[in-house]
């Protein structure tokens, strides 16, 4: 067994981390994980204005204070804090070093930069080759890569050990983002008793693959069957989950919580790597500014009308793109100022910094005395800044020259894979509903204590009936008529969303041309119809009624996080939501209620885009893919949640149709 941990999952995680891992606990690697689409932007930046620079200076910092540490423990590192410039980060570290007396052995792996703003992951066998030093500094690596790699070395693994090699990609996915596997970012965060400070995960590897998740004792957070599912689905794409040295089968992970904060992860299937590795490639896309002004109290829509009119005549430059948005947080007789106020922002974008400079933003105070009444904005008018851009490309996996230069200075080649098998996308088993109930699987013998409050909510205030469930008919499934949505009471109680005024036309001056957009984001009962009202029910199949039920006894609406948890991220532009259930007789119906036509429905930004749905019926949940939500990644700011962290969060708090019977059983 190999015990590796982490002490970092992005450039500015906890500085200590590296030095509560040294000291928590056994160790044999500690890895650090600190690049991400917008670190590599920000880095190449670092190194245009300093050759010397490209590297997460953090690590450094950490480093300093902890290799005396880590030699003494002899515990290895390994890190891709390299960046776009890991070679003078060993130059770096060799002077930390030397300034300590210290002469740690050093080991580069190179080879992934293939010109300015373009790296591709390279795999993990590079990294295994370099285990013989002490420190192993890499540039741009496939996370899990960090994970597999010192495995690689420890058990001897080949080329052709896929599952094996799967099961640690796995394990290497789990712990890569720090504590995102013990209780950070989790939906049923109340749950656990110590999230001041969590700590960070670690791996026990096995030679078959397989792995137990686990933290230093005495430290914070959990680790529990949900945070590791929560991690597992974290930005992926579909149940193959593509690497530079094996495609792993995520469709084959089972969980099982083997003892408290202790989480075993079967060995999983692998098979061969895809014939091309995947590339990073970021951009500066142009310049972008932006203002947000604050409309108060009554006539919401009017003023922002008024304000558009005037802004727009007073640019005397137009940009290439004009976006405009209304976010409607106001609601109607606020106790607050805050409360009764909405926020109309206007983003620019243009190649030329001049189209989007501060005559932009001036355009704004400039009619501050002659617009609408209560004019005030949120920052004072600023200058325009570059935005990036980020796009995947593929290159085959012998083009770039993956080497490793050892602590001696000798310097070997890294052969390409021998063996290539293209990837197809695989989308989970058919879709199946059973009318009862499955019994509760091995996978999770309890939920995570759920919270007293539950109890409570899975307790109908007025009980219905149960029905008998109604036997399909022979042919498909007729859709429900639509049902048409109630009208908005004129005078709504103090704190209910504003929703009295019309949407406006937009006709006239004001009305979009070209690239410009412009879009109304309600809280629920604002000016446009509201999403929340809408009945959204789950997809229908064979052995369900038309409530969607699994079996009798009445339903309620209730937010999907009620029973469900989920978490979102971002890749390039694409946004995945993994949502899932803690019990197995819930499962059927998650995935049921889970089709692109709900998906569109609970999250109305998404009702354009393609949307990809996968079922993983071993870890009960459901992988959304929504393609393009964010525009062109990161960087480009196309909306205010850039990277779709809280895209989970909003879909969790959506109203849906949950049976009663999983209601009980989740409080039980």
């Amino acid at each position: 067994m190999i015990r590796i941990g982490n002490c970092s999952g992005f450039y500015g995680d906890r500085l200590s981390a590296m030095r509560e891992m040294l000291e928590g606990g056994d160790l044999d690697v500690l890895t650090g994980d600190y690049l991400a689409e917008l670190t590599m932007l920000i880095l190449s930046r670092d190194l245009r204005e300093d050759p010397q620079a490209g590297y997460a200076r953090t690590f450094l910092s950490q480093l300093r204070d902890c290799l005396r540490l880590a030699l003494d423990r002899q515990v290895r590192i390994v890190t891709n804090a390299g960046g776009v410039n890991p070679s003078a980060l060993v130059s770096a570290i060799q002077s930390v070093a030397a300034e300590q007396g210290l002469s740690p052995r050093i080991a580069l792996v190179r080879g992934d930069s293939l010109g300015p703003g373009s790296h591709a992951y390279l795999g993990a066998f590079g990294i295994a080759r370099a285990m013989s030093a002490d420190i192993v500094v890499t540039g741009r690596v496939t996370d899990a890569s960090l994970v597999i790699g010192p495995a690689i070395a420890h058990f001897g693994w080949g080329r052709s050990s896929y599952d094996q090699l799967a099961g640690a990609t796995v394990a290497g996915h789990v712990i890569e983002c720090g504590t995102q596997a013990t209780g950070g970012n989790y939906p049923f965060f109340t749950e656990i008793s110590d999230l001041m400070r969590p700590g960070f995960p670690i791996a026990e590897i096995f030679e078959d693959g397989s792995s137990v998740i686990t933290k230093h004792p005495g430290s914070g957070g959990a680790v529990t069957v949900g945070t590791v599912t929560a991690q597992l689905v974290y930005e992926v794409q579909d149940a193959r989950y593509a690497g530079p040295d094996v495609t792993t089968r995520l469709d084959s992970v089972t969980l099982r919580q083997e003892a408290p904060d202790r989480v075993a992860i079967s060995p999983v299937r692998g098979e061969p790597p895809p014939p091309d590795l995947k590339v990073s490639r970021t951009r500066v896309g142009g310049f972008r500014n932006e203002m947000t002004v604050v409309l108060t109290g009554l006539d919401v829509e009017a003023k922002a009308v008024l304000f558009r009119q005037q802004f727009e005549a007073g640019l005397t430059r137009r940009p290439a793109s004009l976006t405009w948005t209304l976010a409607r947080l106001d609601v109607t007789d606020a106790p607050t100022q805050q409360q009764a106020s909405a926020l109309l922002t206007a983003v620019a974008r243009d190649p030329d910094r001049r189209n989007v400079d501060r005559a932009f933003s001036n355009a704004a105070v400039e009619v501050a005395l002659g617009s609408y009444p209560g004019f005030f904005a949120t920052t004072p008018p600023g200058g325009a800044h570059p935005y990036g851009v980020f796009t995947a490309g593929y290159v085959p996996q012998n083009e770039p020259v993956h080497e490793v230069v050892l602590p001696d200075g000798a310097v070997e080649r890294i052969p390409a894979p021998p063996t290539f098998q293209a990837l197809e996308p695989l989308l989970g088993p058919p879709l199946v509903a059973s009318p009862e109930p499955a019994a509760p699987g091995p996978m999770s013998p309890k939920p995570d204590q759920p919270e007293a409050a539950l109890a409570e909510s899975a307790q109908p205030t007025q009980p219905e009936p149960a029905q008998p469930a109604q036997p399909e008919p022979a042919q498909p499934a007729q859709p429900e008529p639509a049902q048409p949505a109630q009208p908005e009471p004129t005078q709504p109680a103090r704190g209910e969303p504003a929703g009295s005024e019309p949407t406006p036309s937009w006709a006239g001056p004001s009305q979009p041309s070209g690239s410009d957009t412009f879009s109304v984001l309600s809280t629920g009962g604002g000016p446009q119809a509201s999403p929340t009202r809408s009945r959204v029910g789950p997809s229908r199949a064979p052995g369900y009624d038309k409530t969607g039920e699994i079996s009798t006894g009445g339903s309620r609406r209730l937010p999907l996080g009620t029973v469900a948890g989920a978490r979102s991220g971002d890749k390039g532009g694409d946004a995945n939501v993994g949502i899932w259930v803690r019990r197995a007789d819930a499962y059927p119906w998650l995935e049921n209620l889970i089709s692109e036509e709900t998906v569109r429905e609970l999250l109305p930004e998404t009702a354009e885009l393609p949307v990809r749905i996968t079922r993983l019926p071993n870890i009960y949940a459901v992988n959304v893919v929504i393609e393009g939500l964010l525009g062109e990644g990161v960087a480009y700011n196309a909306r205010f949640d850039p990277q779709a962290k809280g895209l989970a969060e909003w879909l969790r708090s959506r109203h849906v149709d949950i049976p009663v019977r999983l209601l009980e059983e989740e409080a039980r």
